[in-house]
């Protein structure tokens, strides 16, 4: 009895470290450009192509950027159509959609914000 316990014990920690290997993986293979599935990410300054975001961006409304001048990559890694929009001021005067699973390389000079929205019927 206690060998089948041991067994079973064994089985179950195999079964689990194999689960949690293949969900890792899964989720390392939605990275974009290292910008994590899910996730709006900008990258420095005239780093092209992306390499390693320098601000991610993880939730609906807007997010406020500081000292980003010249150009840029934006890339939009969210799913079920979530919008990436740019934006000269916080929450307004948004324009330059970027569609889900997109990217765009932008001047940034008079952009102060991103803002990520659901995705909205046109």
């Amino acid at each position: 009895m206690r060998r089948l316990l041991r067994g079973a014990a064994a089985l179950a920690l195999a079964t689990a470290a194999v689960t949690a290997g293949g969900a890792a993986q899964a989720h390392a293979a939605g990275s974009w450009a290292n910008c994590p599935y899910g996730a709006v990410c900008i990258y420095p300054q005239n780093q092209n192509p992306p390499v390693n975001p320098s601000h991610i961006f993880w939730t609906y409304g807007s997010h406020p950027i500081y000292d980003q001048y010249g150009d840029h990559w934006v890339l939009n890694n969210q799913y079920d159509g979530a919008i990436a929009s740019l934006c000269q001021r916080v929450g307004t005067a948004c324009y330059d959609d970027v569609n889900a699973q997109a990217g765009v390389y932008f001047n940034l000079n008079y952009i102060n914000s991103v803002e990520l929205s659901p995705w909205r019927p046109t």
